[in-house]
Parts: C-alpha cells; sequence; structure tokens
C-alpha cells in the first residue's frame, strides 16, 4: 500500500520508499525524500518560489529514462500552484511553481531535478540574476572551470557585479549575479560579451563557442541560459548522475583552492553539514541590496 503522509495540511502518497534509485551508493527514493524534507527544505524552496519549474524527471533512477517537462505533470494535484509562461507555440502554457513544503514534497516523489529561469512569474524574461555556466571538455575538469570563474568573478566586479559560485553537480561551476530587473536579452547579450572577453584574455583555458572541435582541455563559458526560454539546475537540486551529487553553493576561497575535481564534488550526505557551517551561500541572490544594475555601454 502506498503510504499517504500530511505536510503541511495537504495528504500526500509516497510511492516505492525503498527503491534504490542510485545503485552506486545505495541512495534510496526515501532517503531522496529526507533529503529535501529535512536538509534543504528550508534552503532550497526560497530559490524555487515564484519561479515556474522545469523538471527533469528520472523515475528508475539516473539508469533508467530521462525526459524534461515544462507542463504540469498529469495528475498534478489543484493545491498545487501553476502559473502562466509565455511560449510562443503555447499561448496557453503554464508551469508548476514550487511554493512550500508540501509542493517541494509532492514533485520530489516524481523523482526530479528542478530547474528555473533566472526570472520570476510576476516579470516573465525580466531577469533579476545572471549566469554563466562553466563546462569543461575533457581532459579539462572542473580545476579548468574554477580559473575561469576567478577571471570573471574580477570582470565582473570592475563592472560593480557580485558573483556567486555553485557546482552544477555534474562534471563544471555555475556563477551567479544578482541583478537589478532587466531584460532577458540584455543579460544575455551581456553576459555573451563577458564570454567572449573571458575567450579573449583566457585563449588556452576559456572558449565562448560550443563547436565540439573546439572543446576538449577548454572550459566552455555558456551564456545561453540567460535566455529567456533556458533554465538552469537550481541550487541544491539533486541530480540525475551515477551518484546522488548536488548542485551546491560553494565558498570563493574553495574555488581558488581547487586542485582535484573531488574537491568540488558534493553529495546528499554531506550538505547538513554543509548548511549548518556555512547557511545558505546563496542567500545574498535574495537579497535586493546585493543585486546591481548592467553597466551601460554597447551590448
Amino acid at each position: 500500500m502506498t503510504p499517504i503522509t500530511e505536510v503541511e495540511g495537504r495528504r500526500l502518497s509516497l510511492s516505492n520508499l525503498d527503491k534504490v534509485l542510485y545503485p552506486a551508493t545505495g541512495t534510496t527514493k526515501g532517503e531522496v525524500l529526507h533529503y529535501y524534507a529535512a536538509t534543504v527544505a528550508g534552503a532550497i524552496l526560497p530559490h524555487l518560489r515564484d519561479r515556474p519549474v522545469s523538471f527533469l524527471r528520472y523515475p528508475d533512477g539516473p539508469g533508467g529514462q530521462l525526459f524534461f517537462t515544462k507542463n504540469p505533470p498529469p495528475g498534478t494535484p489543484d493545491w498545487v500552484h501553476t502559473t502562466p509562461v509565455p511560449r510562443s507555440e503555447d499561448q496557453a502554457a503554464r508551469q508548476v511553481m514550487v511554493q512550500d513544503l508540501a509542493s517541494l514534497m509532492w514533485s520530489a516523489n516524481l523523482v526530479v531535478e528542478f530547474h528555473t529561469p533566472q526570472w520570476r512569474a510576476d516579470a516573465p524574461e525580466t531577469a533579476d540574476r545572471m549566469v554563466f555556466d562553466l563546462d569543461p571538455g575533457s581532459p579539462a575538469t572542473v580545476v579548468q572551470c574554477c580559473a575561469v570563474a576567478l577571471w570573471l568573478r574580477e570582470r565582473l566586479a570592475a563592472d560593480g557585479l557580485f558573483a556567486y559560485g555553485k557546482t552544477s553537480g555534474s562534471k563544471g561551476l555555475h556563477l551567479l549575479v544578482p541583478l537589478e530587473p532587466t531584460p532577458s536579452a540584455e543579460v544575455s547579450a551581456y553576459a555573451k560579451r563577458l564570454a567572449v572577453e573571458a575567450e579573449s584574455a583566457l585563449p588556452e583555458l576559456a572558449l565562448h563557442r560550443m563547436k565540439r572541435a573546439l572543446r576538449p582541455g577548454k572550459v566552455f563559458v555558456d551564456f545561453s541560459q540567460n535566455s529567456a526560454s533556458k533554465t538552469t539546475a537550481t541550487p541544491y537540486t539533486l541530480r540525475a548522475r551515477t551518484e546522488p551529487t548536488v548542485s551546491a553553493p560553494v565558498t570563493w576561497d574553495e574555488i581558488e583552492g581547487c586542485r582535484n575535481p573531488e574537491d568540488l564534488v558534493f553529495r546528499a550526505d554531506g550538505m547538513a553539514a554543509r548548511l549548518e557551517r556555512y547557511g545558505d551561500l546563496l542567500g545574498p541572490l535574495l537579497d535586493p541590496d546585493r543585486a546591481r544594475p548592467l553597466p551601460e555601454g554597447p551590448a
């Protein structure tokens, strides 16, 4: 029988709790739900709240079928908030918003990665943050991503912008920058300009083009996720990888000190200790006083 639990007054059916989702570590679905409910709920919810959520679902674990969905899944409870979203092909499109613990647990029971855009539902296509997705081409690793991140931090600081880092939960690194509300197209243009500058300043290390023939040994500075139609892995989400790795906020000291890829691999079982030690390292993204305007100038 599927267990029924109550979360904040909402009745939830939580299924297959003993199912092993991550064979490499033996991590079960029940442990995944506990991670979201007991370990990171207080940290992840502010980063999900008021943003349309896209799900990468992996109900049979990372070795099974993976599929991306933006539409509310069939059977979505009527108490789960949804919001209209701009999509050229579907004027009536809606997406889920994870506004509270009950909707977080309902979503997590589907076995998902959480992905969110750089804008809020009340201001579609107006970004309040900028992202750089630093993606290494083998044999480059996150170690090389850190070198590029340090250059970007200084370049952004020269324009009066603050940057904060998190792991992708896979092999790369994300930099996030709080902004005063700015049209996504303008943010994308500025981010592309800095990616081009990074390639010019670090020609043996950074790359602003996705062309695969150019990728080996370099870090692709992916600025495209600033497009209003794109999303990025939400801080603290588990990833559909061999092990239950987390898209985890990191300190600049950790980025500066990274000498081995394993230095910046964080798993679900280590996040409670990190949150106790650091709190939410990406909290400044939610602080309006840290938001800055994009610099004026040619895009």
